[in-house]
């Protein structure tokens, strides 16, 4: 019993050190325990501590995950779920997490790293291509981003795009 108690104290002071950096998904804190060589029985039972203490939270993840990369990354909705579920975030969870921000929000934020990126909006073929590129490997939506470049040109008075 006393060596089953040290081996949770060594699991949860891992899971604590690595928290205590940033947070983290719960798939994250079982992975980085495996890696430092804490049995499974052990890992479950850190993990279960640590969601009861509310030191680990997924749907917490997701939300501060979701703000962090919408204000300071500019990512669009789809690369945060498909980074999202790569991190084990459970499906539902993600789009609970989502779902906070309507579309027209997600498009104003398009339009901003439009503007950011291109000084005016882009005229030729190659231009326009180029910066769809931009907001599709951030992560917009193919429909959003045609409309943010569609909106860009028509905000600077020239429609060209439609």
């Amino acid at each position: 019993m006393p060596e089953t108690d040290a081996r949770l104290e060594r699991a949860l002071k891992l899971a604590f050190s690595c928290l205590n950096r940033r947070e983290r998904s719960e798939a994250e804190v079982r992975s980085r325990l495996a890696e430092r060589g804490v049995e499974p029985p052990v890992i479950e039972d850190a993990i279960t501590a640590l969601i009861d203490q509310g030191s680990l939270d997924d749907a917490r993840f997701a939300r501060l995950f979701v703000q962090d990369k919408r204000a300071l990354e500019q990512w669009g909705s789809n690369r945060i779920r498909r980074t999202l579920l790569q991190r084990g975030i459970d499906r539902e969870l993600v789009d609970q997490a989502l779902a906070s921000e309507p579309t027209e929000i997600e498009l104003e934020r398009a339009l901003g790293l439009l503007r950011r990126r291109f000084h005016s909006p882009p005229r030729e073929r190659r231009e326009r291509n180029r910066a769809l590129g931009v907001l599709l490997r951030k992560g917009y939506d193919s429909e959003l981003a045609l409309d943010a470049l569609v909106t860009y040109a028509r905000d600077d008075g020239r429609s060209e795009l439609s």
